[in-house]
């Protein structure tokens, strides 16, 4: 189970860096800072998957928190989401450590 939530991290690792390349790119050839929203991202790749996401949280989950919650992450530069996301997976697949007891 570890194992595939810290492939799940580097996959979620590998998108951030991708985004912020893109990001990187775009802002050097505009000569101003640019930073892609998640939102856009994900409509410019797929958008009926996102309003698919809209509809079912709305509908099947609590439609508060598309609203306030996720919109306000989509908003958020992409490549930020992702590598807050990657760090989370790889914390979660960590291994436990094994405490040693205590000698009296």
């Amino acid at each position: 189970m570890r194992f595939v939530v810290r492939m799940l991290g580097m996959a979620s690792l590998a998108v951030a860096i991708i985004m912020a390349v893109s990001d990187a790119t775009r802002s050097i050839a505009a000569g101003e800072w640019i930073a892609t929203p998640l939102g856009q991202s994900w409509y410019s790749v797929s958008p009926d998957t996102l309003n698919l996401a809209q509809a079912t949280v709305q509908r099947y989950l609590l439609p508060a928190l598309w609203d306030p919650v996720i919109v306000f992450v989509l908003t958020l530069p992409g490549w930020a989401v992702f590598a807050v996301l990657a760090l989370i997976l790889h914390l979660i697949g960590l291994p436990r450590r094994h405490r040693k007891p205590a000698s009296a």
